[in-house]
């Protein structure tokens, strides 16, 4: 018998991590998982950025909290994960929304600066994350892991390569964390969002001849929005994504499929 669509969607009783979720791509996320009746704990660096999603959560009748979270710091992992145990009992789902790019340029001539923050942020902080929360959404009896990692981890680029270096490792992370944790009815998936209007793409979207190339060559003729991804996010976490895992799922209104023929 089919599951009633109310069941099958439902986020009813569960509790969901969204890493970055101040604002863009977490924010929608959020938003979207408190919608299908999560409790969401939302994190930033600053509690007060946290706060402002939390209070949109609120008013429309949801369940959140706000944490302030440094992710390279190793503390605030463990302080984040002890403080949703603590306000919530559990933990079932997480959307590690994590991306820092601290420059453009060849790889060849990026200094080892960036490599050092781009693969602790991007990279090793996500394993900790995991480390830390996958345990205990097995306690649950399963839950979703989900990474937000980009359509930049599929080509080369000359706009943002140790990013996308970065983002093509959590695809490897993804695959194997699916093939650890999968008998334990946890799910791992990566979400490879295109160009997304967020802060972080400024750079992109804010040069007018690069935007009009990209929605000229898009199949969907436009640039992202959070709202195109936050959809997503919480679909995974639900039922109706129940026998999904080990994947990555592109989000870019077409843009990886159209040839430079």
């Amino acid at each position: 018998m089919a599951n009633a669509p109310s069941e099958l969607f439902s986020l009813a009783g569960k509790v969901s991590i969204v890493l970055g979720s101040s604002r863009g791509i977490g924010r929608s996320i959020a938003e979207e998982s408190a919608a299908l009746g999560a409790s969401v704990v939302v994190t930033a660096r600053k509690v007060e950025d946290a706060q402002d999603t939390v209070d949109a959560i609120e008013a429309a009748g949801g369940k959140a909290l706000a944490v302030a979270v440094e992710m390279s710091k190793k503390e605030d992992l463990e302080a984040l994960t002890k403080k949703t145990l603590e306000a919530f009992g559990r933990i079932d789902n997480v959307v590690a929304n994590v991306a820092v790019n601290p420059g453009m340029g060849p790889i060849t001539q990026r200094p080892d600066e960036d490599w050092d923050i781009v693969m602790a942020v991007n990279v090793k902080a996500v394993v900790q994350l995991a480390k830390l929360t996958l345990p205990e959404i097995a306690k649950q009896g399963g839950g979703s892991f989900t990474i937000i990692s980009s359509n930049g981890a599929l080509f080369g680029t000359l706009a943002a390569p140790v990013y996308s270096v970065s983002k093509t490792a959590e695809l490897g992370l993804v695959r194997q964390l699916a093939v650890e944790w999968g008998s334990q009815n946890v799910r791992i998936n990566a979400i490879l969002p295109g160009l997304i209007q967020t802060e972080l793409s400024r750079g992109l979207w804010e040069n007018e001849e690069l935007l009009a190339h990209f929605e000229a060559t898009t199949p969907l003729g436009r640039m992202g929005q959070p709202a195109d991804i936050g959809g997503l996010g919480a679909f995974l976490a639900t039922n109706a994504g129940a026998y999904i895992t080990g994947q990555a799922i592109v989000a870019d209104g077409g843009s990886t499929t159209v040839s430079n023929l």
